[in-house]
């Protein structure tokens, strides 16, 4: 059964706990409710993609009450503190490369060298995640596919036994999803238009790339490359026999007679293998080159529920490498 919070200080403090705890928070923001949970988590971020019925591991905003707290996990650079001192906090999401002491999990930035970072406008979430104490993501509180939640019934319409807890802080003001701005290029990339106006951007930027410029290719956005996190060693997907100079991704009960076995969930947890598959491919990568293996084997992952994105994936991982 899923709680529904008052958005006082016993609710907050509660639903902050809930979030410490591994649990999944939707809380409303000034763009729309948000399905919260400690964003440093690969378990935690896992339900999140579960809950949601997400079909893809897209990379997830993470949630901070400050802009120094966001920044501390990113590499800042003179226009994002910019960005910034104008927009946040707002419905503006930067992307930003990981800093040096970031600890957003794997599973949350989808296997890319970047982070998404939002600082929301607004008391409530800004005490919440203050009280967290933690990065928190937060795509909308809704199924995936379906319409992004701008009050806590709707949430609950959506999600109602599949999250921990909706702190109702009432309906949301902006009702849109906040824009995203990539600033890991040279030229600042227009990811997602919302409720900061490109105009407003540029007044702070100068030139943004936007998707529907002629002069530019269309912006590949997070989450739809490729191929994010590929480890150096060629991988194999559906193995069904694996030898060994193979490292063995298994799932399940492993196959016999790998140089090297990481194993995703031994009981068949779908859950469990989301949030073990980030580590596992870079364990295997790492480990497997030190000893001198020519290649890493994924098992046969079940085609239903979480499955499919862990599928997807690992389609990605073991796609083409762009030269260089």
């Amino acid at each position: 059964m899923t709680e529904l919070l008052r958005a006082d200080d016993a609710g907050i403090a509660q639903a902050a706990a809930l979030v410490r705890q591994g649990g999944l928070v939707a809380f409303g923001t000034e763009t729309v409710y948000g399905l919260g949970a400690d964003a440093t988590s690969d378990a935690a971020v896992a339900r999140i993609f579960a809950a949601k019925g997400r079909p893809r591991f897209n990379p997830l905003i993470s949630h901070f009450p400050d802009a120094d707290a966001a920044f501390a996990q990113v590499v800042e650079t003179p226009l994002a503190r910019a960005l910034a001192d104008a927009f946040w906090p707002g419905p503006l999401t930067m992307v930003l490369p990981r800093g040096e002491n970031c600890t957003i999990s794997d599973l949350a930035a989808a296997g890319l060298p970047t982070v998404a970072i939002r600082v929301p406008r607004g008391d409530v979430p800004q005490r919440f995640l203050r009280e967290a104490g933690v990065p928190v993501a937060g795509p909308s509180a809704n199924r995936s596919g379906l319409i992004s939640p701008s009050n806590a019934y709707h949430v609950l319409r959506s999600l109602e036994g599949r999250i921990d807890a909706v702190l109702d802080s009432g309906p949301c003001a902006v009702g849109l999803e906040s824009t995203v701005l990539d600033l890991s290029r040279t030229v600042p990339v227009l990811l997602r238009p919302g409720g900061v106006t490109l105009e407003e951007l540029r007044h702070v930027c100068g030139r943004i790339v936007h998707p529907d410029d002629h002069e530019d290719a269309a912006p590949v956005s997070p989450g739809r490359l490729a191929s994010h996190y590929a480890p150096d060693l060629p991988l194999r997907l559906e193995a069904h026999e694996v030898s060994p100079q193979e490292g063995l991704l298994a799932f399940g009960r492993a196959l016999p007679g790998a140089g090297l076995t990481w194993n995703l969930s031994e009981s068949g947890d779908l859950e469990e293998a989301a949030s073990r598959l980030y580590a596992g491919l870079r364990f295997l990568d790492g480990e497997g080159r030190r000893r001198g293996l020519t290649g890493i084997a994924a098992q046969p992952i079940a085609r239903t529920g979480l499955g499919l994105a862990i599928l997807d994936r690992l389609r990605r991982a073991a796609g083409p490498r762009s030269a260089g």
